[in-house]
This record gives C-alpha cells, sequence and structure tokens, in this order.
C-alpha cells in the first residue's frame, strides 16, 4: 500500500480554535440546564473543577505533544510509552469517546435549529436526530475536505461565537441578581455531594484541548505552538465557562432554567423587551456556530487518531489511505462519520448518556497519558526531548493520573459499567487482534525486559504477557526515483529481504528546492503521484518475481539525502539499498554528494550499487574482518541462496610468508559467515587495491566493506574504496553497517587504520574493512 505524510498547514490560531470551539460549544449552550438541574447554583464550582482538571492534563499534553508531534495525541503517547496494550485502550477509548462526544454535539446542534425552523420526524427518529444526522454529514464533508480548510472554518466560527457571548455577557450583567443564583434552597440545595458527579457530567465540556495535540503533526512548529495553543485554551474556556454560567443562574432561576436550549432562554429574559426576541434567534444562531465547531473539531481530531492506529496496525491500516486530492485521511474520517450517525440514531434521545460516555471514556485516556509521561521522564528514552516539560513533576502528572481515575469514582453506574465494559473490551481486542500485527513494543515493557534480573518476577512475567506477537518484519528500504535504474535497486532489495522474509519499502522521494513551499507541491500531488505510480508499478513487478510483499511511499521534501535516513528510522528499516552517483560523493550534487555524511550516523546497515549491469552469478568478497565485512558477507550470502552465486573470498598479506596465516585466517571467517563453500584466494603483495582488481576481472559484482577512514582523510586522499569502484569493470557493491565514532574519529578517521599492520588476531596489513 501507498503512505504518505500529512502537510504541515495548521497554525497558531487555527489550533487554538479546534480546543477552544470544541470546548466552547457544549459546556455553554447545552449542559447549564441538565447539570443544575441536579445540582444548583453549585454546578459553576463544577465548570471550574473540571477546568483544574483539565489544566493539569494540559500541562501533561503539552510536554508529551512538544516532544512528539505526532497524528493521534494522547494514543500515540500511551501507545509508545506503555505499549500496545494500553496503546489499545487509549486508542480506542479516545477515538469512540470522540465518536460519542460528536454525537452529543450534533444533537445540541439540532435541539437549537429546532428553535429556529420547523423539522421533521421521521419514522422512530425525532425532530432534534433528524437535524442532527443532517449537520453531522455536513460536517464528516467539511473534513473531508481537508485540514486547512477545516482550520479557517474553525477561526471563523469561535471569532463569530465569542463575539456573541461577549454581547449577552454585557446585557447578562445589567439583568444579574445574586437572590436569583441563590433562590429560596441556598447554593447547595442538594448538598455538596453532587458537586463531583456534576463535574463527571459536565467534563465532557473541557475535552478539546487534548486534541489540539491529536494534529500536532500537522502543525507549524509544534514545539511553541503546541502548549501555547492547549494550555491558553483551557484557561480562556475555564473563565468564559465561570462567567458565562454564573450569569444563566442569575438571570433565570435555576430551577427553571431549560434543558434544551437554556442559553436563549437566559437571553430572552437579559435583554430588553423590544430586543428580546432578535437576541434569541442571534444566540440560537450562536449555539448553532458553537455546537458544529464542537462536532467539528471533534471529527477532525478523532480521524487521526484512527489514522494513527491503523499506523500501527492496532486497527487495520486499510484506514492509512490518503485522499489524492485533499491529502486527508478520507477512510477514517468516513468511518468516524458512521460512528457518529449510529451513535445519533441509537442514543439520541438521551443527551445525558452521550455527554457521559465521552467523559469516561477520555478520563481513562487522560490517566494513562499522565502515566506515559513518567515512564517516559523515569526511563530517560533516548527519543524524548520535549521542548516543554511541566513544573514540579513527578507531583503534576501523578495528580493528572489521579484526578482523572478519581473523577470516575463520582460518576453514576450506568458511566462506570461503561468505563468497565470498555476497557475489558479493549483488551480482547488487543488480545484476539492487534497482538498479531502491531510491530510496536512500548517503552516500559523494553525497560522491564532489559533489567528482566533486577525488577520482580510479577513484573517481568506481565510485561512478557503483554508483549505483542507479532515480530517486526525485516524491513529493506529501496529508494526509487530513476525508472533506469531502479530494477537492479529493488531486485538487490528483493534479494536481501527473500532471504530473510522480509519487506521491500519502495520509497519514492521527490526532492524540491529550498524555494518552493510544501503548500505548492501539496496542489501538485496529482502530477506526483503518477509519477510515483509509475515508479512503483516497476517496483512490485520485481518484487513480484521474488515473491516478496512491497509497500510504497511517497514523501516530498526539500532534503532528499535527509529524507532517507528520515524514513529509514520512521519504518524501522534493517537495511536500505540505494545507488551510487557517477561522480565522486564529495564532487557530485546527486546521491552520493553527501553519503559521507550520512555513513556517521547511519541508523541501519546500508548498501550502496554501483551499477553495471545487475549479474550476481560470480561474486568477490574482499576482506580483513570487521562489522562491515561481516555485512558484506551477509549480502554475498543472500546473492549464493537466492540467484546461486559463486562466492570468492579475498585476502591480501604483505609476504608469501604470511601465505598459511592468511589462508587459515580466510577459511575461519567464511566458516563464521556461512560461506564454507565459497573460493578463497589470498594474495601476498601486501597491494590490495591491485589483487581486488585483479580478481575483479574474473567476476560480475565486488561487495566491499566501507572503510573506516574517517571524513576530513576521504575528502582530502580519497579512499581505496571509491578508487576501486571507478577502476573495476563489473558492478560494486558497498556494505556498511553502523558503528559508533567520536568527533575526531569522524574527521581525521580511526588512529591506526590504514596504517596498521595487523588485526587483532595478528593478521597482516589491511584497511579495515576490504
Amino acid at each position: 500500500m501507498s503512505d504518505e505524510e500529512l502537510a504541515k498547514d495548521l497554525g497558531l490560531i487555527p489550533a487554538m480554535t479546534i480546543g477552544i470551539g470544541t470546548m466552547i460549544g457544549a459546556g455553554i449552550f447545552v449542559l447549564p440546564g441538565e447539570a443544575a438541574q441536579g445540582t444548583g447554583p453549585i454546578v459553576v464550582i463544577s465548570f471550574l473543577v473540571g477546568g483544574l482538571i483539565a489544566m493539569v492534563n494540559a500541562l501533561s499534553v503539552s510536554e508529551l505533544g512538544t516532544a512528539m508531534p505526532k497524528a493521534g495525541g494522547a494514543y500515540y503517547y500511551v501507545n509508545r510509552a506503555l505499549g500496545p496494550l494500553f496503546g489499545s485502550i487509549s486508542g480506542l477509548g479516545d477515538w469512540l469517546g470522540l465518536a460519542f462526544a460528536s454525537a452529543f454535539y450534533t444533537i445540541g446542534f439540532g435541539r437549537y435549529l429546532g428553535e429556529l425552523v420547523e423539522l421533521p420526524s421521521i419514522l422512530f427518529l425525532s425532530n432534534v436526530q433528524v437535524g442532527a444526522i443532517v449537520a453531522g454529514a455536513v460536517f464528516v464533508g467539511v473534513n473531508y475536505i481537508g485540514a486547512k480548510e477545516t482550520g479557517g472554518v474553525q477561526t471563523i466560527i469561535v471569532s463569530i461565537l465569542l463575539a456573541i457571548l461577549g454581547i449577552f455577557t454585557i446585557a447578562g450583567w445589567f439583568a444579574f441578581d445574586w437572590g436569583t443564583v441563590s433562590g429560596s434552597g441556598g447554593y447547595t440545595p442538594f448538598g455538596t455531594a453532587e458537586l463531583l458527579p456534576a463535574t463527571g457530567l459536565v467534563f465532557v465540556s473541557f475535552l478539546g484541548y487534548a486534541k489540539i495535540a491529536t494534529v500536532g503533526e500537522e502543525m507549524k512548529n509544534p514545539g511553541r505552538n503546541l502548549p501555547i495553543a492547549i494550555v491558553g485554551s483551557v484557561a480562556i474556556v475555564t473563565v468564559l465557562y465561570g462567567i458565562l454560567v454564573t450569569i444563566m443562574l442569575g438571570v433565570v432561576p435555576w430551577p427553571d432554567l431549560d434543558l434544551e436550549a437554556p442559553v436563549a432562554q437566559a437571553t430572552e429574559v437579559a435583554f430588553p423587551g423590544n430586543y428580546a426576541g432578535a437576541a434569541a434567534v442571534i444566540m440560537a444562531l450562536g449555539a448553532l456556530l458553537a455546537t458544529a465547531s464542537s462536532a467539528n473539531a471533534s471529527i477532525l481530531a478523532s480521524a487521526r487518531i484512527n489514522f494513527a492506529m491503523g499506523r500501527d496496525k492496532i486497527v487495520n491500516d486499510w484506514l492509512n489511505e490518503i485522499h489524492p486530492r485533499f491529502a486527508t485521511p478520507y477512510r477514517s474520517i468516513i468511518v468516524t462519520g458512521g460512528l457518529i450517525l449510529v451513535f445519533v440514531i441509537l442514543m439520541g434521545g438521551d443527551v445525558k448518556v452521550l455527554a457521559e460516555a465521552a467523559s469516561v471514556l477520555h478520563l481513562i485516556v487522560y490517566a494513562l497519558m499522565n502515566a506515559a509521561l513518567i515512564v517516559f521522564r523515569e526511563t530517560e528514552h533516548p527519543d524524548y526531548d520535549p521542548d516543554f516539560t511541566v513544573p514540579l513533576y513527578p507531583i503534576v502528572p501523578i495528580l493528572g493520573f489521579v484526578l482523572s481515575l478519581g473523577l470516575i469514582y463520582f460518576m453514576d453506574t450506568t458511566s462506570q459499567i461503561l468505563a468497565v465494559v470498555f476497557i475489558v473490551g479493549a483488551v480482547l481486542w488487543y488480545v484476539l487482534y492487534a497482538r498479531y500485527r502491531t510491530p510496536i513494543q512500548g517503552v516500559l515493557g523494553e525497560y522491564v525486559r532489559d533489567r528482566s534480573e533486577e525488577m520482580p518476577d510479577i513484573a517481568v512475567s506481565a510485561a512478557e504477557a503483554a508483549s505483542p506477537d507479532a515480530t517486526a518484519p525485516y524491513n529493506v528500504m529501496v529508494p526509487v526515483s530513476n525508472p533506469r535504474t531502479e530494477d537492479e535497486l529493488v531486485a538487490l532489495g528483493c534479494t536481501m529481504a527473500n532471504q530473510k522474509g522480509g519487506v521491500v519499502h519502495a520509497v519514492h522521494v521527490v526532492q524540491v528546492p529550498d524555494q518552493t513551499s510544501l503548500d505548492y507541491v501539496a496542489d501538485q500531488i496529482e502530477r506526483i503521484d503518477d509519477e510515483s505510480d509509475q515508479l512503483f508499478e516497476n517496483a512490485r513487478a520485481v518484487a513480484a518475481e521474488y515473491d516478496v510483499d512491497i509497500e510504497t511511499h511517497t514523501v516530498v521534501s526539500h532534503r532528499s539525502l535527509e529524507e532517507v535516513v528520515d524514513s529509514a528510522e520512521r519504518l524501522n528499516a534493517d537495511t536500505v539499498v540505494m545507488g551510487w552517483s557517477p561522480s565522486r560523493p564529495w564532487t557530485s550534487g546527486r546521491t552520493g554528494g553527501a553519503l559521507d555524511e550520512l555513513t556517521t550516523n547511519l541508523p541501519c546497515d546500508f548498501l550502496v550499487f554501483k551499477d553495471r549491469g545487475f549479474d550476481p552469478s560470480r561474486v568477490l568478497v574482499p576482506t580483513a574482518g570487521g562489522p562491515d565485512s561481516d555485512l558484506s558477507a551477509e549480502a554475498a550470502k543472500a546473492l549464493r541462496d537466492v540467484h546461486g552465486a559463486d562466492v570468492s573470498i579475498l585476502h591480501v598479506v604483505d609476504e608469501d610468508t604470511d601465505r598459511a596465516k592468511g589462508t587459515a585466517f580466510l577459511g575461519t571467517w567464511a566458516d563464521d559467515h556461512g560461506l564454507g563453500n565459497a573460493t578463497l584466494l589470498v594474495e601476498t603483495d601486501g597491494n590490495v587495491e591491485g589483487a581486488i582488481e585483479r580478481a575483479a576481472n574474473d567476476h560480475t559484482m565486488v561487495v566491499l566493506g566501507a572503510t573506516r577512514k574517517g571524513l576530513l582523510s576521504r575528502l582530502v586522499g580519497g579512499s581505496l574504496v571509491f578508487d576501486v569502484v571507478d577502476e573495476v569493470d563489473c558492478s560494486v557493491l558497498l556494505a556498511e553497517r553502523p558503528a559508533k565514532r567520536s568527533l575526531r574519529e569522524r574527521l581525521f578517521g580511526r588512529p591506526g587504520v590504514e596504517a596498521s599492520t595487523e588485526t587483532e588476531e595478528g593478521e597482516p596489513k589491511m584497511e579495515s574493512g576490504t
């Protein structure tokens, strides 16, 4: 299948409006009546407590989001930190929770739409449900078009909404009466025990901030914009809730507050008689915008969670498909939209059920997310480097964990049963489906297993039991760009994959100049796809000949070589097979131009092919030992096993008297590397380069381990490897295995290499790796 990247086109304001727009709709326009009827005036405190819990969690989301701005938000953090078992709970909880919330918002939209126009009832569906279904279909369509359009719509909606609520606040302030707030029963007519259950109900109002993190992969400058958008949106909305709900209760006595359209009712009372009707209509229009923005943003976020789970194979990666024109995960959006409509149809008659279902699922996710932050910090994971860190660590994430789970304790029994049923269902989903498909290993599981002797047995057993059964396949990545040479590269990649039962990833890296924006390139995606399709068609044909699975990926970047390394890391590649530029690496602007820089910090094995025809019938492997020669042997063994190649191994010594020692070394080395049936060649003139050139005349391919000589030495003085590549007539395959090198070694080479006379075993002089 084809895998493409999400474009980074969301700025700070659109991101913040995703959070504000999601939160402000339900809290103000739908829930005050429902919550006040069971709590009394103290419901204002419920909103503020909900905001406090949200703020604690927002700090953790900000740290995690700046460390890993990836699609999926909380799901991604939990999956990477705690492993795919908890990742399944988090991802499914976040996804279904947002679908419940979206259904809740569309019901709210249907209620206010019914205040303005006559809606029909159809079959068993009420007029409110009919309005909600129409709204849901429109919102899904907007998200289908693209994130950029969605962000623009969200900004307009939230701007108009804040203006309307500002006018209501001013008018309500002049009609406000504290006597109306306290009423005859005081501020706590049902007692303070109802405070936290009401908080559980209204917590659905605070879901928007975490959704900003789910689109972090599409944000510009996420290190700065993500925490500002998350913390800022929670602070703004919490203050607004406190002010607006207080004014509503000071205008209309809480026992009389309308259950379906409380804000429209309060507006009619607050405004002078001549303007009351018009103001109520405007407020109803504002309510439509608010509930629309909530639903719109929730669908935007939920589709990306689904996308992220598909990418990790927690759910079927069929959902990963990116729309060729709109660059959105359109299949995820359609599936999410279908769930929303089902919830509206089946549960749309009781908005309280939808709200509490969304709240309880998200509280579970937030608790796991705080645990994920602690795991990343305590294990000192090397890839965890946040731009923003929570203050007072570890108090803040522990507080977020306790408060999130603690609030579930105060929710009604139905919500608690739903939480248990959901967790059991998610665990079963992982055990029966995802465990056999996802290759993701959590940081916590790896940390415990790596210290199995120090950890309690029960912890080690739990980590092993929760580990996925699906082992990561042997991944071979082949960058393709030239139809004339890609067949040979893909054939080499298939040769390596075939021997190890692996998968070939053909990656088309489309490089564009720095002056060309990626937004412009996004408009050319159809042309790029056509070019990729042609390359991938050839690659698939070659892979079919080898009976090897192949996946294809198109990546647009300003830095093609850096993107090759990034893609190798992202795809968890074991080996990269790439082509060799005709020119010397340091004089070429093509693939070979930055090869030295790449090889200082390789993420995996690299095989670089100088193509003079792909003929693996007679393969020559010069060696003096070392990790790069180990890789040469693996490549030669694959060529022998897959193509029946005759393999010769060459070793060079200085004197004829060293022949016996050289032969002994070569025989041992061949046996150790599974090449015991190879032809052994020992040259005694000490001229490594000349020996390789002479032997190459009788072979069709030379497989060379890369030199360990440093970058500066290569640039100034040349390298044996490059000279051999130029002098021989057959194809050359350069093999280089990752190795840690100091800065000095990178600049000047390893001390003694090429000047030393013996290997560790006392073997004769030879450049390491050849």
